[in-house]
């Protein structure tokens, strides 16, 4: 007897073939049998007229925290996601000790780490359990962070062998590759060079790189040959993250990126993407100052900010920027600030009365720095050019959250990304076919990682599993009311164990963490 077998459901295997009409059963946590299933289940699902297929793998994740102070990851699993991929944009869990300049993104400094490296991190994530799997890619900033703190200079000798060393024992202690985010401190301070060598150690090892390039708006395409560059010299795959054009002046320079990277295809170079379905961005306020205020870290950035002849340097570096509306304030940890959440730099500054980029020097003062915010800057052609490109998947960009003791007004991405594009792209504007769409988030991922055994309908895989009404499912966050999780997903099975059943989350952990 199977422990469970889904009747008449629509499958969707994972590989982008149509859908057909049929069975499946599962035991002892793995797919036993598809298509006409004789046998009974100890738990018999009727499925009629709603699909069924893979879990949803979110290619570019950011729970890296989230999931030791958060291990159900809400707002993932609601949405369908058995599997995240964190460790993105040079920033993972380890190796690290916690460093005076770093926080969680929300500006919450509560959670003070007890694991020092890799190995220990993942050991903690299978000893509290996740709802979700896991697969963690080790992050350039955090090991340069450990070697050389911010400092604004390339490596020593030295130094470079002790990165070198640390992400050889990430990778040996289950990463699955290494991440950069080249426009965040302390990534931004490194050359091309020093990010080949480290991608060699990576490829000695089969992993992949994956990078938040150096520039997404005038400069995107010299970007994209640096991130291809770096996958010729170091012999690695790459996989570009959000793939985009930021600022209204670079729309429309996907297209000839689209090009470059399809002739790197051709030559024979390993090149995907990630996308999230959304026409603004996140990040952290302080990415829009100068990247030369942080070197030292954040101590020595306020220190610069409260310095007057440091402060006029660093607005004139700044000034005449035409970005201050589109840039809305998400969080804040500031009392002083909290009226300011949902308002962009540029209202704030008329409601203080000063110009905006002393508005913007002013948040990140009073917030210590870390003032997270929702850039509206992508335009929609764009998003839809680039999801229709056969090598591009589906990540969120976001962390998982729990609606219930979540803050401030993040981007709805965390709840709703993969809902987004079945509802919006799929069902009514008709961008992409559902089966493709399936695809982006299942198999085209597991084939990036050089996953065996999940993303595919198939029996003998792990039961990571998705119903969902294709009718009724639906992003319900928005910008300005984040704080909802998705519809119309029936019922998500990770590792044949229900964590949402009937619409909602079991508290159950089966995820695994799989180690490369």
């Amino acid at each position: 007897m199977y422990d469970v077998v889904f009747r008449n459901a629509r499958i969707l295997d994972g590989t982008g073939a149509p859908w057909y009409k049929g069975d499946v059963a599962v035991k002892d946590g793995r797919i036993a049998k598809v298509g006409m299933v004789e046998a009974k289940g100890r738990e018999e699902v009727d499925c009629t007229g709603n699909y069924l297929c893979p879990g949803f793998i979110d290619a570019h994740s950011h729970s890296d925290q989230a999931l030791v102070t958060t291990p159900t990851a809400d707002s993932k699993v609601m949405q369908g996601v058995t599997l995240e991929v964190i460790g993105q944009c040079g920033a993972s869990a380890a190796p690290r000790g916690m460093s005076p300049d770093e926080g969680d993104e929300d500006g919450d400094e509560t959670l003070k780490p007890s694991w020092t490296d890799m190995g220990s991190y993942l050991d903690l994530l299978e000893t509290n359990g996740v709802s979700v799997n896991v697969a963690a890619l080790v992050g350039h900033g955090s090991v340069r962070r450990q070697v050389m703190g911010s400092l604004m200079r390339g490596p020593t000798a030295d130094e470079m062998n002790l990165m070198k060393r640390l992400v050889a024992e990430a990778m040996d202690q289950g990463a699955w590759g290494i991440s950069t985010g080249l426009i965040y401190v302390p990534g931004v301070y490194a050359g091309t060079e020093e990010i080949i060598e480290l991608a060699k150690v990576v490829s000695s090892r089969r992993g992949v790189y994956f990078t938040h390039m150096r520039n997404e708006g005038p400069n995107l395409l010299e970007a994209i040959e640096e991130a291809l560059r770096i996958g010729r010299e170091a012999d690695i795959p790459v996989q570009i993250s959000h793939f985009k054009a930021a600022g209204k002046a670079n729309w429309g320079k996907v297209t000839e990126g689209i090009e470059m990277i399809e002739r790197a295809r051709r030559s024979g170079l390993d090149v995907t993407a990630d996308q999230y379905p959304y026409i603004a961005s996140s990040t952290g306020l302080g990415a829009f100052v100068p990247s030369w205020v942080w070197e030292g870290g954040r101590e020595a950035a306020l220190g610069r900010m409260r310095d007057p002849v440091e402060r006029r340097r660093i607005i004139d570096a700044v000034a005449g920027r035409d970005i201050w509306s589109d840039l809305v304030i998400a969080n804040v940890s500031s009392v002083l600030d909290a009226d300011f959440v949902g308002k962009s730099v540029a209202d704030i500054a008329k409601v203080l009365g000063v110009s905006p980029e002393e508005a913007c020097l002013g948040l990140l003062e009073r917030n210590l720095g870390v003032v997270q915010i929702v850039n509206f800057a992508m335009s929609e052609d764009d998003v839809k050019t680039v999801m229709k490109q056969p090598w591009v998947m589906v990540g969120s960009d976001a962390r998982a959250l729990k609606k219930e003791t979540a803050k401030g007004q993040p981007h709805p991405r965390s709840y709703g990304t993969f809902a987004r594009i079945l509802a919006k792209y799929v069902r009514e504007e008709r961008t992409l076919r559902l089966e493709e769409a399936v695809r982006k988030m299942t198999s085209l991922p597991v084939m990036r990682l050089g996953l065996q055994d999940r993303g595919l309908v198939r029996e003998g895989m792990w039961a990571d599993l998705v119903l969902f009404d294709a009718g009724e499912i639906a992003d319900v966050a928005t910008y300005t009311d984040p704080h909802h999780y998705a519809k119309g997903i029936l019922r998500v099975l990770v590792n044949g164990v229900d964590v949402v059943r009937d619409g909602k989350h079991t508290g159950k952990r089966p995820g695994r963490v799989l180690r490369h």
